[in-house]
């Protein structure tokens, strides 16, 4: 007999989520781990069916949603594929969902305009497709603090701050948004950022950290390498003069700053690109 569930306790709820495309999917899988993630105790056992551009994969697609039943989401092109499976979710009792459906309609009324059926047009190999692939190589050049100032005037964003607080990953994640972004890391009794202060082109951000986050991802950095945990790298003391440093720093070149102690790498981005907006208005002569 087992246990009886503690009073309170609520068990998760699982389903199944069967996730259509004629492209990458990319788009589609971000809106319901979007729209999922509204929803507390909820988890979704995702089925993705990337490239569906033929009768014959739309069928064994319908075969696999028949043996899982759940929700069908879709960003299908096609007005046969999308048939094809309207029906197949018809006759399975099933709902399906265009995804882009609600927006792309209201889009099409305000500007009036006919819609593309070209399958994949955001993936098209044009002008942004290919600024994307360059910002991604100039980040990865300019990780860590390699290159020269006269190189980081290449960048549209500069992120500076102490060892381990996300500027690769963001860097990454900004350069998947054509972002040209470079980082340099603040080790103490070393260069403290003095050529970062002549820069003129870029933006340069300084990301902050509590010292009880940072000494628990080094922590669990150290775990990860098998390393000595008894050195300054994570010492409560040392840590949070470090910390207190590099906050002073920023504050004397007047460099905006962004907490990233609760911050996930798409939110530090986000907070990124807000302030490359601000900054580019105001080039653009608008008021403060």
């Amino acid at each position: 007999m087992s246990p009886p569930r503690p009073t309170g306790v609520r068990l998760a709820t699982y389903f199944h989520v069967h996730l259509v495309s004629d492209s990458t999917g990319e788009t589609l899988n971000a809106m319901a781990k979007a729209v999922t993630a509204r929803f507390d105790g909820v988890i979704p056992i995702e089925h993705i069916y990337a490239l569906v551009r033929s009768p014959k994969q739309m069928e064994r697609v319908l075969e696999e949603i028949a043996v899982a039943p759940g929700v069908v989401l879709h960003t299908l092109v096609d007005r046969d594929l999308r048939a094809q499976l309207e029906d197949g979710c018809r006759s399975l009792d099933m709902p399906q969902i265009g995804a882009l459906d609600p927006l792309v309609g209201a889009l099409s009324r305000y500007l009036g305009a006919a819609l593309s059926t070209r399958v994949g047009a955001q993936h098209t190999l044009d002008h942004d497709y290919f600024n994307r692939i360059g910002a991604l190589d100039y980040a990865m050049a300019h990780d860590d603090g390699q290159g020269t100032a006269e190189q980081l005037e290449g960048a549209d964003v500069v992120l500076v701050g102490v060892s381990r607080t996300s500027k690769t990953p963001t860097c990454i994640y900004l350069a998947h948004r054509g972002i040209r972004a470079a980082n340099v890391p603040l080790v103490p009794g070393q260069e403290d950022g003095e050529r970062l202060v002549t820069l003129k082109n870029p933006l340069v951000v300084g990301l902050t950290v509590s010292p009880d986050r940072l000494i628990q991802i080094r922590r669990n950095r150290l775990d990860g390498l098998n390393a000595d945990r008894a050195s300054a790298y994570v010492d409560h003391d040392a840590v949070r003069d470090e910390t207190v440093k590099a906050r002073r720093a920023f504050e004397r070149r007047g460099w905006p700053t962004i907490d990233v102690t609760r911050r996930s790498v798409e939110e530090t981005a986000a907070a990124i690109v807000n302030l490359l907006s601000e900054r580019r208005t105001r080039r653009l002569g608008a008021p403060w």
